[in-house]
């Protein structure tokens, strides 16, 4: 079946190369008689519900980031947890999206993009509920665990759907709304977390879930994926629903044949394939990159966000507010300039926001043990909370992803020892290895901003 290459998730490239004209003789010629749009203009209403219904589930992604840091203080009082257990409650989830993301690309290739989906809600939606109605730190546990493991489907099959989807003058844009509607999920539990309790909070999360599971009953199955499966009818059905009754999707079509021929004439790599020498400077950027922005302290400092101001003498529930207003406009902003400023610029602008949002808050804490500095950590650590640049986990290839959710399971169940042991050192240790991050994104990283894979990889070589 179908497997989709951490290349093509990398630079968002899921579409097919241009034709040259091969196969102008498919069924879908004759589909259109009368007068008809191009399909790659067709904005359709199918088109932005399926969207819609897709990122229900990115929207949820981002409630579970968000939960642990404005939940904590409730659900360690009223269940009796020491920081030992929440820290391991908050970090479970993920183990679980290690899980997920061994799981999700077989998954989606086997069942189709719809049923995924599907599958991830349902654990999802359980997970929420477990945690509402838990009476001990095992069903908090069980349904965080569970949680892990659909969010990381979610992260896998939901932007792999919506470029599958998106005719591709549309692709960047509704590749955004990906983006933030995790960044809402992620805002409104933080905001909403400081005046609700914990148990409501999470049945906040499930709301979103159960949206998704009614909608995907109303919206058609990947094109794609079910031309790679062999099912013409139901694809020419699907891509015309999506592009509209008027449109012309016989050139479309027909690109679509075409790459998935040539995918079936493409050997399918093994695991330890990956390591061959032809693949060592894609595998040191990917990794490394995933590597050293969850080493920074990126999950924990969201995790945990509302502990870190009550230790600086910051009213929590304050603080979250005053951040999840500042987040969506940021959000939104980083959004715009992706397409137009490049990845690689903005990459290197937030590694260096979170070098120094890191440094701020290390230096906060070490004003806070001097007397005559002391009264100006919590301004410190606010300002440097409002730089910090929450990032969500990029999804590619199986390795990249194993490693970016093992090492975010590392940073999120020691956050809160290391903050135990000194405040202002952790800091200083995620400022230096977002330091690192910036060095490598200057020397490693190539730009891929309106380059086609050939042109990336080429850059890839150059750059090592």
């Amino acid at each position: 079946m179908e497997r989709e290459s951490m290349e093509g998730l990398l630079t968002g490239r899921f579409g097919p190369p241009s034709s040259n004209g091969a196969g102008s003789d498919s069924p879908t010629d004759n589909l259109n008689m009368a007068p008809s749009v191009p399909a790659d203009s067709s904005l359709t209403p199918v088109l932005v519900f399926s969207t819609f219904v897709a990122v229900c589930g990115s929207f949820c992604y981002g409630c579970s980031i968000g939960y642990t840091s404005p939940a904590e203080k409730g659900i360690m009082e009223d269940l009796g947890l020491s920081v030992s257990a929440y820290s391991f409650f908050g970090s479970i989830m993920t183990m679980g999206g290690m899980v997920g993301a061994i799981l999700s690309g077989k998954m989606a290739d086997l069942f189709g993009r719809k049923r995924t989906m599907w599958f991830s809600d349902v654990f999802c939606t359980a997970g929420w509920l477990s945690i509402a109605f838990a009476k001990n730190a095992l069903w908090l546990d069980f349904g965080r665990l569970l949680i892990g493991i659909g969010v990381a489907v979610i992260c896998y099959v939901v932007p792999v759907y919506i470029a599958e989807i998106t005719p591709k003058t549309h692709r960047g844009s509704f590749a955004s709304a990906n983006q933030l509607m995790t960044s809402s999920g992620f805002v409104l539990i933080f905001f909403t977390g400081t005046i609700i309790p914990w148990r409501t909070l999470a049945v906040i999360g499930a709301i979103f879930c159960v949206v998704q599971i009614v909608g995907l009953f109303f919206i058609p199955e990947s094109p794609r994926w079910l031309a790679k499966s062999g099912r013409e009818k139901e694809f020419e059905a699907s891509l015309k629903r999506l592009r509209g009754k008027d449109s012309d999707i016989s050139e479309e079509a027909s690109d679509i044949r075409v790459y998935m021929e040539t995918l079936e004439q493409q050997t399918e790599a093994s695991f330890l394939e990956l390591f061959q020498r032809r693949y060592a400077n894609a595998l040191i950027i990917g990794v490394g990159l995933m590597f050293l922005q969850q080493l920074g302290g990126n999950s924990g400092m969201a995790y945990y966000t509302g502990s870190i101001f009550e230790k600086a003498g910051i009213s929590g529930n304050l603080g979250l507010q005053v951040l999840a207003v500042v987040q969506i406009p940021v959000s939104t902003l980083s959004l715009f300039l992706m397409d137009r400023s490049g990845r690689r610029p903005l990459l290197l602008v937030s590694a260096s926001g979170m070098c120094f949002s890191c440094f701020l808050q290390g230096l906060a804490f070490c004003f806070k043990e001097l007397p005559n500095l002391k009264a100006l950590t919590p301004s410190l650590v606010l300002t440097g909370a409002m730089i910090f640049p929450i990032n969500v986990k990029a999804q590619a290839g199986s390795l990249v992803t194993l490693v970016n959710w093992f090492t975010a399971w590392l940073v999120t169940y020691s956050f809160n020892f290391m903050m135990e042991w000194s405040s202002a050192g952790t800091f200083f240790f995620f400022s230096g290895i977002a330091g690192l991050t910036v060095v490598f994104a200057a020397m490693l990283v190539p730009e891929t901003k309106g380059r086609t894979l050939e042109e990336i990889q080429a850059s890839i070589a150059h750059f090592l």
